[in-house]
């Protein structure tokens, strides 16, 4: 597997939370949302066609749905079967 140009860093707490961004490894802002993400690509030139291709985004301390410091601890439950 090849390095993903985009990594999504865990949820920090704020007001909103938000989750940092970095492409080739430099820090280039805060999403609050996918759209941020999908933004932040766009502005750097990349497509992206599936953000859950772990080629493309590789999202730290949860996924593409995980917007919330609530959400983290339960995503990992659910990854382990639990509802």
């Amino acid at each position: 597997m090849s390095q993903p140009r985009i990594t999504v860093l865990g949820v920090q707490p704020g007001v909103p939370p938000f989750r940092i961004v970095e492409i080739d490894g430099e820090v280039v802002g805060e999403a609050r949302s996918v759209t941020d993400v999908l933004q932040a690509a766009v502005a750097y030139g990349i497509t992206v066609h599936d953000l859950d291709d772990p080629d493309t985004v590789r999202w730290v301390g949860g996924d593409k749905f995980t917007w919330s410091t609530r959400q983290a601890p339960r995503a990992r439950e659910e990854q382990r079967g639990r509802p």
